[in-house]
């Protein structure tokens, strides 16, 4: 297997950006170019309100009926809003959170039966949603809503008519996999609330605590207490609070709310210290201001439509992971203890499976403070879990997906130079450690047999075995290469020979990874076009390419690149018949490329190995094009705590990491005609391509500072030493043996 060594770069890469960064492109409000309500429909499951960059509060309306289509709360063809709740989350595949909701009504309400309830109708022409606010007017009520939000809290503003009003505060309400075990609400004083909300669902045992303040006092209060009954006993209680005020033509009452994990004590202070008086238009200038410094991290010269994909994709990758812990820098563990964080924040919503392939590495050169915070996060949540986390938020480990890719987030960084290297030593045994947990997920079989064998499909018993088997070996490299360029020899000899077992489940016969029984034989009835319960979310021509690591090793396996690029060619053509029932992931189809879930990302990149890379390019393109717009259906898959807008991210800048922690980034195509990505180190990187088009996508030639370039990557280096990269770029592809 060929293996490649990145020298670390130095922790300077840290230090805040000097000067040097203020120049004039950044001076723009790219904010304007942010519309969150792409992703709204169809299947992208992202929510329209209002967030802080990484923001614990995701203050955002919710639709009030369950379903998959609602699981970030709103869908965009509905047309009811049953509350304004404080958590939610950016584009899974499950439904959880939609903690703190409130409601501002008129009275008499509209109200329907379960799940819906209490709720008003409303009309996207009366709707604003852009980064750090979002308003609707509520039509039942004629009350103008706005949400804005700090890193910690949420404010609402609402005008209302002339008349009896209130506003509900419904803590025992719950939607798709959310539970309400038990709340409280209680009166600190005659504007201020607080309470607790703890509910069970893809997070467990949640607990959530919330401090409410008031711009004005209510007239008066009611609260209603239902008991909550599991399985014949009362667990605990499910509280909703109603408000009264009478309101005048115009008048407008604020509600400002602060989460915590930790307390009422934590609440507290992070409302005082985030939210210390009641000036909605301070806190949504403030949103405006700090979106605008996150999205000029990365400055581009090309049309309004573009932008606007562009910059709402580099805002949804900037939602997650979130923010997880008080002001004071405590947090509640996965252990259901309180800890410090001294020095750094603590962070969850870690869409692992989804997000170490582009959304990780992209943060490392937008967020390298957070990035470092990141490392930490997932470290000290794997010592005190026991183990790495798979997919965690809220304080809980999910287990949804495979894999232990934590490991290739921690690596990216220390490779990149975000870990001081006595840190690194605890981040590299925590991921040795959680690779070599025998009992957990087939790992010990692995071990054992150089590959996960397939259960045969018994009752209960987890299956994913071919992908686990991949996912194992990529990350099984990314521990090696850290472990070699810490010094640690007999680590990285083993976990590079444990990297080489995609080998394992390779058959030469059909020319296809396939699952292996306990046996060793590869089972009966393999056909790449179906989705078994051996391959996750894919099928076996998605999941053939996940050797990100050694993709000149799976050449070889093939038979050379001529047989290589062939079996490239036959992924991004042969279309599925029109009887084919597809699962609700295989969005976004170019042949059998999948590009609505993540397996499929990286490889049209993989031309480039071929000596094709106007392949690479010709594909890179149609998918922006095609497969990203800007309505609220622009998101041709689940965006996955970043993931699917990262990739278009790094493609639209001209590269992408196929190998995420290695430090080569493969060429594709710019869709700018200048792009900068203004470093903290003071650096700014540079591509140039002044003729592109949709038409002209095409690259002759590369100059890097002024000098020719004929290779089809770029490196970190590269990147980090504010290279200037110049492209010619044409309507024609440049010339190749089986293309002239």
């Amino acid at each position: 297997m060929k293996m490649s060594t990145l020298h670390l770069m130095p922790l300077a890469l840290v230090l805040p950006a000097c000067a040097g960064h203020n120049d004039a492109s950044r001076n723009q409000d790219l904010t304007q170019y942010v519309n969150t309500l792409i992703g709204t429909d169809f299947t992208g499951n992202t929510y329209p309100g209002a967030q802080m960059p990484f923001g614990m509060v995701q203050l955002s309306p919710d639709n009030g009926i369950p379903g998959w289509d609602r699981i970030a709360g709103y869908f965009y063809p509905d047309s009811t809003i049953a509350g304004f709740s404080h958590t939610h989350l950016s584009g899974t595949g499950a439904g959880d959170l939609y903690d703190i909701s409130f409601l501002p009504v008129m009275l008499p309400v509209r109200e329907s039966d379960a799940p819906l309830g209490v709720h008003s109708r409303f009309s996207h022409d009366d709707e604003t949603a852009n980064a750090g606010y979002y308003q609707v007017r509520l039509t039942d009520y004629d009350i103008n809503v706005e949400l804005t939000a700090t890193e910690r809290c949420g404010i609402q503003r609402y005008t209302f008519p002339k008349g009896d009003g209130a506003v509900i505060l419904n803590l025992a309400k719950a939607m798709n996999w959310d539970a309400t075990q038990d709340s409280h609400i209680s009166v600190v004083d005659s504007v201020t609330i607080e309470g607790y909300r703890f509910s069970d669902g893809w997070a467990r045992d949640q607990r959530l605590w919330f401090r409410s303040r008031f711009s004005q006092p209510w007239d008066s209060l009611r609260i209603d207490r239902t008991p909550i009954i599991k399985d014949g006993k009362t667990i605990g209680n499910g509280d909703v609070a109603w408000f009264y005020f009478s309101t005048e033509a115009g008048e407008q009452i604020s509600v400002s709310t602060s989460l915590s994990c930790t307390g009422a004590e934590g609440a507290a202070l992070n409302l005082t210290t985030e939210v210390p008086d009641d000036n909605f238009d301070k806190y949504r200038e403030n949103a405006r201001k700090t979106w605008n410094s996150a999205l000029s991290k990365i400055t581009v010269d090309g049309g309004d439509d573009d932008k606007v994909k562009f910059y709402t994709a580099l805002y949804h990758s900037m939602l997650a992971p979130t923010i997880y812990g008080d002001v004071d820098g405590a947090y509640r563990g996965p252990d259901k203890a309180n800890h410090q964080a001294e020095g750094w924040t603590n962070y969850g919503t870690f869409s692992l499976w989804d997000t170490f392939r582009a959304s990780h590495p992209l943060m490392t050169y937008l967020q390298p403070v957070r990035a470092h915070d990141f490392v930490k996060s997932l470290v000290e949540f794997g010592e005190q879990n026991g183990r790495l986390p798979v997919w965690n938020f809220q304080g809980s480990e999910t287990d949804m997906m495979i894999g232990y890719h934590a490991v290739p987030v921690i690596v990216d960084a220390y490779m990149k130079g975000l870990i001081d290297n006595d840190y690194a030593e605890k981040a590299l045994d925590a991921c040795i450690a959680t690779a070599n947990l025998d009992s957990y997920r087939q790992i010990g079989d692995y071990k054992r047999l150089g590959y996960v064998p397939s259960p045969g499909h018994i009752e209960g018993e987890e299956n994913w075995s071919l992908s686990k088997t991949l996912e194992y070996a990529f990350d099984d490299y990314c521990i090696a290469l850290m472990a070699e360029n810490m010094g640690r020899k007999d680590v990285a000899d083993e976990f590079y020979r444990r990297s080489g077992n995609y080998v394992n489940v390779y058959n030469p016969a059909t020319s296809f990874m396939q699952p292996r029984d306990s046996k060793g034989d590869f089972l009966d009835g393999f056909n790449p076009d179906d989705y078994t319960e051996d391959i996750c979310e894919s099928n076996g021509w998605q999941y053939f390419w996940s050797v990100q690591h050694d993709i000149d090793g799976l050449i070889d396996l093939v038979g050379g690149k001529d047989r290589f690029k062939e079996k490239l060619d036959s992924m991004m053509t042969y279309n599925p018949s029109p009887n084919d029932s597809l699962p609700i992931f295989s969005t976004g189809m170019i042949g059998q490329y999948a590009h609505g879930n993540e397996p499929s990302h990286h490889v049209v990149y993989l031309y480039n190995n071929v000596g094709r890379p106007d392949l690479t390019q010709k594909y890179a393109s149609e998918i922006m094009e095609q497969l990203y717009n800007t309505t609220p259906a622009g998101l041709c898959g689940n965006e996955d705590c970043g993931q699917m807008s990262a990739w278009f991210v790094f493609s639209a800048m001209g590269f992408y990491p196929v190998n995420p922690v290695n430090g080569i980034y493969e060429l594709g195509t710019p869709l700018f005609k200048k792009m900068q990505l203004h470093l903290d180190n003071g650096k700014i990187f540079t591509v140039n391509a002044p003729d592109v088009s949709k038409e002209n996508i095409y690259i002759r030639s590369i100059k890097i500072d002024g000098k020719p370039y004929d290779k089809t990557f770029i490196t970190h280096e590269q990147i980090m030493s504010g290279a200037t990269v110049d492209m010619e770029m044409s309507a024609t592809p440049a010339s190749f043996p089986d293309n002239e």
